[in-house]
């Protein structure tokens, strides 16, 4: 029997490559001879990411709609039809038997041009309120695999699957990890450890924000884990400190969160899944720059099950020192967030994803 070939597209962000990445492993534990190819946009991270996790990629010319009238808005239908074309170019060559998106810029156009060609086709929705893109690819997609209930009004519900959002599998046992985490950061162990997430890129809000309060947090007498992003370390480096760790990037995110006692994170779709799983208090801070607000509603879907804190940006000023402080006194308060978070954890996605996809393949 010919191996089966599996074409992948997530990026733009480590929120839509991780889960493409993730899914890519477990394909290939389950076919160890199966062909995999990605597809990317040009020039964003995931043509190193992809790469450095073993697979081959190619690379489309396709960026997002920016929210003004610029020369790239301009220049958008024509990188579509340019797209379009190299998707199916693509498609012909390898022949996948199916096709799975994650979404970000390039899984529109490949997954557009799959359906078009016949080939099976997954989106996994990672958001509680998805993109037009996927809204679109929904009505010809073969299985939509959501992370969050209620998505009935946005696709066909007999062709949805709830399964949560692919994590890294070393995330969904970090509780006999913590002494390891502590000694690998050399932290104080006496002390509480407030880790900062802004993702891969970073989030300037965020950071500005930590920034203004590390008196304020060495006051309390925590010490800080600050990933500011790629895009920021030149600029807060001259922080780091005996009790401040300014990270561009962590390598290791299983001994980070096993180390961390309060997490204060942005909210996309994949750090809303790690967090249920890790299950330790969390204040989200949304980016309201995502199309349709998305990580606020992610964030609330938290909330709303009293499963974390939610600070909105404009509220962080008058807000922040006082709902941290509280929240670092009330112990009870950790604990029931923490108890929360985790009862909404969906540790087995990315195995419940891969046997829809293997159903496809029948």
């Amino acid at each position: 029997m010919k191996p089966y070939k599996f074409i992948l597209s997530g990026g733009g962000t480590g929120g839509h490559i991780y889960p493409a990445v993730a899914i890519a492993n477990e394909l290939k534990l389950r076919f160890p001879n199966a062909e995999f190819l990605f597809v990317g946009a040009q020039d964003k991270m995931e043509m190193q990411k992809v790469p450095q996790a073993g697979y081959a990629i190619k690379g489309l010319w396709i960026a997002g709609l920016q929210r003004k009238i610029t020369l790239q808005n301009m220049m958008f239908p024509i990188k579509i039809v340019d797209s379009l074309i190299k998707s199916r170019k693509i498609i012909k060559e390898f022949k996948p038997d199916v096709a799975i998106g994650t979404g970000g810029f390039a899984s529109g156009p490949l997954l557009q041009m799959a359906n078009s060609m016949g080939i099976p086709t997954v989106i996994q929705e990672q958001n509680s309120f998805p993109g037009i893109t996927n809204k679109l690819l929904s009505k010809k997609a073969s299985a939509i695999c959501v992370a969050y209930e209620n998505l009935e009004r946005f696709f066909p519900s007999e062709k949805m699957i709830l399964t949560g959002n692919p994590v890294r599998q070393d995330l969904i046992s970090i509780d006999d990890k913590r002494e390891e985490g502590i000694a690998h950061f050399k932290l104080d162990k006496n002390k509480k450890t407030l880790l900062v997430l802004g993702g891969s890129l970073g989030a300037r809000r965020v950071n500005q924000l930590i920034e203004k309060e590390l008196e304020f947090f060495l006051e309390q007498g925590i010490q800080i884990i600050w990933q500011c992003g790629k895009l920021y370390f030149e600029e807060y480096k001259k922080y780091n400190s005996a009790y401040v760790q300014v990270l561009a990037f962590v390598e290791r995110m299983d001994l980070v969160y096993a180390a961390a006692d309060v997490i204060i994170s942005r909210a996309g779709a994949s750090s809303v899944s790690e967090l249920c799983i890790v299950g330790k208090p969390v204040i989200f801070i949304p980016s309201p720059n995502v199309a349709e607000d998305h990580q606020t509603k992610n964030a609330k879907a938290i909330v709303d099950k009293n499963g974390a804190l939610l600070l909105k940006e404009y509220e962080l000023d008058e807000l922040f020192e006082v709902s941290f402080e509280n929240l670092l006194k009330d112990t009870e308060k950790q604990k029931q967030l923490s108890q929360n978070i985790k009862l909404l954890a969906l540790p087995n996605a990315t195995k419940m994803i891969v046997d829809r996809i293997e159903k496809l393949l029948k």
